[in-house]
């Protein structure tokens, strides 16, 4: 994980503002890095030269030393501002820094010609499978290449300077007011300083920005330039989907190896006064308590070595108004500390903390219970609402509000009981490395718009709505979701969103990964994410197995934090203002 900005500009080298230096320190507090380069272009204006500022920060999870960013070329001056994992190229594991050895295939390149550097980068560019943002100056071809990768797992915004005389890029925007956009998740993205001569004395950089697509040729029919999605049809009434079923067993294998990817080799993080711990633990778990990160940190059970531990963050939100509710108006300034543990996530989270507990009773397992009583989260708005920004309705700020905490990683800690304790100490998790369950409900039929599509026209609508959640991925939040959790110098993995993993999940025919089909239940499990739900069961997992699902804002009560009347719209523009 690092924090990127770069700009381009025809006027001037420019300097990061204090609060944009600090914000991307935030995100790689191991190394902070500038690299400038200068370009001219003489068939344009004789006097006519472009100014490049990259700027890198570094938090190092990969390889054995800190790999000081920017990346330079001494022999070429192209310059790679990295930011992301890069787990495989061309299907074979990337081993060590993976920012190193992606450089180090863009410069490989032998042609000299615009068009075969511009083949080569864009050929390795798409080989890249992973989370990553990046910025890279191919100084011999003169071209800038910027993006996302397919999925838009890691953030990148772009800004447009006056009269199109600047373009900067960074993994965050200084002020929620400053015109940065979200580079779109859609291709590799070029700017090419080679324009026609055409006797003006400035040129327009947003005008010569160019899109590649992910896939060269024949990528049609490919959801995100991934794979294929599977849109047959059971022939009569298909198979029971049950413990036995071979997808079950294929859906652990495959899990399993998107997960061994992302737990494994992952450095010792830094020793800090503040955590009260002895126990080696390199990961943490975003816990609610549901379905999909209860599996996670099952199977990662079964790839770590026996001494690391693992954490499970769980955040609970005193929400004012559902209190009021729920007891009565309490008096003011007193807060009823019972608030946090009739939160939705922290009941759940309890109760799978316990079932983790006798399924694998050897692992160090930690649960960490976040309580964020309303006056430190309304405090804590404006950051918050900052990181978020270009995202900004209410329910961008609801997710984004318990993101935050979680990912700040302070809370209560238990190790032993699953019961509350008022007494419980207050620690940080030393884990640089945060896992999510996001991605099963898209894949696997998780909402309730799947059951809707079904009980609508059955699985026709139900295959169209599970390719669309599929394909929109790239265009949702994953970015905002980086923001917020880098912010706190921590990197946020999704191995459900593993490349090869989605690939699999959807060349599954629908039948065999939920199945509304059949209206009886298999010993009680509900059919939505049924094959997800089995794999649970065979877990040792039982009572997750059956839980039902719950959004992060409804199971933490952060959705309308901020309103006194519960009538705000989640789509309606962020306040700065209660409502």
């Amino acid at each position: 994980m690092c924090g990127i900005h770069a700009t381009v500009s025809v006027v001037k080298h420019s300097e990061l503002s204090e609060n944009l230096r600090q914000l991307l320190i935030n995100r790689g507090p191991d190394h902070l890095g500038l690299v400038v380069r200068e370009i001219s272009l003489p068939s344009v204006a004789p006097d006519l030269r472009i100014a490049l500022n990259f700027t890198s920060t570094v938090l190092a999870l990969r390889g054995d030393h800190v790999a000081k960013q920017p990346l330079q070329n001494a022999d070429s001056d192209s310059v790679l501002c990295w930011n992301g994992e890069a787990w495989k190229f061309d299907d074979e594991v990337v081993s060590g820094n993976d920012g190193e050895a992606i450089f180090a295939r863009l410069a490989q390149c032998d042609g000299n010609t615009a068009q075969d550097r511009q083949a080569h980068i864009l050929s390795t560019l798409r080989k890249i499978q992973g989370p990553f943002a990046f910025v890279f100056y191919d100084s011999v071809g003169q071209c800038l290449y910027f993006g996302r990768d397919r999925l838009g797992r890691r953030s990148l915004l772009m800004r447009e300077g006056p009269d199109g005389q600047s373009l900067s890029f960074s993994s965050v925007a200084d002020n929620p007011a400053s015109g940065w956009e979200e580079v779109q998740a859609n291709g590799i993205y070029s700017v090419q300083f080679h324009p026609d001569s055409s006797g003006e004395k400035h040129i327009s950089l947003g005008h010569h920005v160019s899109r590649h697509e992910w896939v060269e040729s024949g990528g049609a029919d490919l959801v995100l330039g991934v794979g294929k999605f599977n849109k047959d049809l059971p022939q009569g009434a298909e198979e029971h989907l049950d413990c036995a079923s071979p997808s079950v067993g294929l859906l652990h294998h495959h899990l399993k190896e998107a997960l061994k990817l992302r737990v494994l080799e992952i450095p010792e993080p830094p020793r800090h006064a503040d955590h009260q711990s002895d126990v080696d633990t390199r990961i943490a778990i975003l816990f609610s308590g549901g379905l999909d990160c209860t599996v996670l940190a099952r199977m990662a059970d079964e790839l770590l070595p026996a001494a690391q531990g693992i954490d499970l963050i769980n955040v609970a939100f005193r929400n004012p108004r559902v209190a009021a509710q729920k007891q009565g108006a309490p008096k003011p300034g007193v807060v009823v500390t019972d608030d946090y543990e009739r939160c939705p996530d922290r009941q759940t989270g309890r109760k799978s903390f316990a079932e983790l507990k006798r399924a694998c009773p050897s692992r160090h397992w930690r649960f960490i219970a976040v309580n964020v009583p309303y006056e430190e989260a309304m405090a804590h708005k404006p950051r918050v609402v900052s990181l978020i920004y270009p995202h900004d309705t209410e329910m961008d700020l609801s997710i984004a509000l318990a993101l935050y905490f979680a990912g700040r990683g302070i809370g209560a800690s238990y190790t032993e009981s699953a019961e509350f304790d008022s007494g419980a100490p207050l620690v940080s998790t030393p884990a640089r490395v945060l896992f999510s369950g996001l991605g099963a409900d898209e894949l696997f039929g998780g909402y309730s718009r799947h059951v809707r599509a079904f009980e609508r026209e059955g699985y026709p609508a139900l295959v169209d709505e599970l390719e669309l959640d599929i394909a929109r991925i790239g265009q949702r939040n994953l970015g905002r979701d980086d923001r917020v959790l880098a912010n706190w110098g921590k990197e946020v993995r999704h191995p459900y969103l593993d490349e090869g993993f989605v690939r699999f999940a959807m060349s599954s025919p629908v039948w065999e990964k939920c199945d509304f089909g059949n209206k009886a239940h298999s010993a009680d499990i509900e059919p939505a994410k049924r094959a997800l739900r089995l794999l649970a069961d065979q877990l040792s997992l039982p009572v997750i197995a059956r839980e039902k699902k719950r959004a992060i804002q409804f199971g933490t009560r952060t959705a309308k934090l901020g309103s006194t009347t519960g009538k705000l719209k989640g789509t309606a523009s962020i306040s700065l203002q209660g409502a």
